[in-house]
């Protein structure tokens, strides 16, 4: 039953996500909103919104560490499998300077990211200045790139109009977001409460999970759209919508979430995640800077280095703690008994 409210979880998810994707996209041209801005805001927050889903889920559900988990693990899927998949596909290149911008402001909100992590907990008004950081970065993006970027903003169009089956009237287009919206929020609750019995039944932490299972599951819709990218030759989409999924993540996902309420931080997370996290941004960093393509081999060896995170989460190479809660058998009614009439040695000498 745990397996099957996990995968109904994640299906709904994405369907949810697509939907609402159609929708707002369709209502957003109605509106005749510029197609930049639509890549910027509405595509890029579509992809992104079952992470926002699960995290506020998560959150309020009290295992805000599946939350942390589920951004960290989807940062660090987006860059080694999202980028890494695609590039043995075809080769991703980009050469556009905003797309080189944004990767340079990435790599600076994953470090100050990875130090606010090591304080051991997001507060609400850190999670609020983060927030409003994203409104500031999405604002001079769009007035900074609008007129120097026409490269890019061909690729969106193209990328927009690559949404087959969209609504072809305004209150259809509301009835595909409230669709979306209610598929994402069944979907997430759906995969949060299997997640939290398949930690226990595995006998790992929701950490774990969310860094694993949750966040594969939320990251697929950036994957698709990045394989789709690379078939199609656009590199700069491939990789301005890793380095805006990664913004989102941690600026609006985790400013929201901690804003909703405070988020602490595992030591399991601190001592080995954040840091692989920031080692994949890394290892893709100069090739944005620098504009030079991600080469088959190399989207290879990111391809292995993501597999071998994974088995690192579940085979204690990490030296994450692992609950003992699916380990202990509950005493019979006869042992209980026994003990209480016999107790241990050790509480007796205690007591004398």
């Amino acid at each position: 039953m745990t397996y099957l409210m996990v995968a109904g979880g994640l299906v709904l998810l994405l369907i949810g996500g697509d939907i609402l994707v159609r929708g707002a996209v369709t209502l957003a041209q109605r509106l005749s909103v510029p197609p930049l801005v639509i890549g910027l805001t509405v595509v890029a927050f579509g992809t992104s919104s079952p992470e926002l889903v699960v995290s506020l889920d998560a959150v309020l559900s009290g295992s805000p560490q599946i939350a942390i988990g589920n951004v960290v693990g989807s940062n660090i899927a987006n860059i080694l499998l999202v980028l890494g998949l695609p590039a043995i596909i075809f080769p991703i290149a980009c050469d556009v300077e905003a797309i080189r911008r944004d990767g340079g402001i990435m790599f600076a909100v994953t470090v100050g990211f990875v130090a606010l992590c090591l304080s051991g907990q997001i507060l609400d008004w850190q999670g609020a200045i983060m927030t409003s950081l994203l409104v500031g970065y999405l604002t001079w993006s769009y007035f900074s790139g609008r007129e120097a970027n026409e490269a890019t903003a061909e690729a969106i169009v193209d990328e927009i109009e690559g949404i087959a089956a969209r609504p072809h009237s305004v209150w259809l287009s509301f009835a595909f977001i409230f669709v979306g919206i209610a598929g994402l929020v069944v979907g997430g609750d759906l995969l949060i409460n299997g997640a939290m019995d398949m930690a226990l039944a595995a006998g790992v932490s929701e950490a774990t999970i969310g860094l694993s299972l949750v966040a594969l599951g939320t990251s697929l819709p950036e994957l698709a759209t990045s394989l789709v990218a690379a078939m199609r030759r656009h590199g700069d989409v491939a990789i301005g919508n890793v380095i805006g999924s990664n913004l989102f993540n941690i600026l609006g996902i985790m400013g929201i979430t901690s804003m909703v309420s405070e988020i602490p931080i595992s030591g399991q997370i601190t001592d080995y995640d954040v840091w692989i996290m920031l080692s994949a941004a890394i290892l893709v960093t100069p090739f944005v800077l620098l504009g030079r393509p991600i080469s088959r081999r190399y989207g290879a060896f990111l391809t292995a280095a993501y597999l071998i995170y994974m088995l690192s989460l579940f085979h204690g190479m990490s030296g994450m703690p692992k609950t003992q809660a699916s380990k202990v058998t509950p005493p019979t009614p006869a042992k209980q008994s026994a003990q209480i009439l016999h107790p241990p040695t050790s509480l007796l000498g205690s007591i004398a």
